[in-house]
C-alpha cells in the first residue's frame, strides 16, 4: 500500500468525517473506495471518448459497405 499526503478543501473534509463517523467507516477506507469508484467512471469515460473517435474514424466505410449490402439484397 502507497502512503500518500492529501490537501482537501475545508467543506469536503467536515463532509467526508461525519459521513464516515455515521458509517463507523475508517476514512482512508473511505477515500480509497471514492478513487475507486471514480476511476472506474473515468474509464468509461475514456473508453466512450475512444470508441466515438474510432468509430468517426470508419464511419466512411461503414457506410460504403453498407450501399454494397444494399445493391447485393436489392438484386436478390
Amino acid at each position: 500500500m502507497k502512503t500518500l499526503s492529501l490537501k482537501l478543501d475545508d467543506n469536503i473534509f467536515i463532509e467526508t468525517e461525519d459521513i464516515t463517523a455515521k458509517l463507523n467507516l475508517a476514512r482512508n477506507r473511505y477515500i480509497n473506495e471514492a478513487v475507486s469508484i471514480y476511476n472506474r467512471v473515468n474509464k468509461k469515460r475514456l473508453l466512450k471518448k475512444q470508441l466515438l473517435k474510432e468509430s468517426k474514424l470508419v464511419s466512411t466505410d461503414s457506410m460504403n459497405v453498407l450501399h454494397e449490402f444494399e445493391k447485393l439484397m436489392d438484386e436478390n
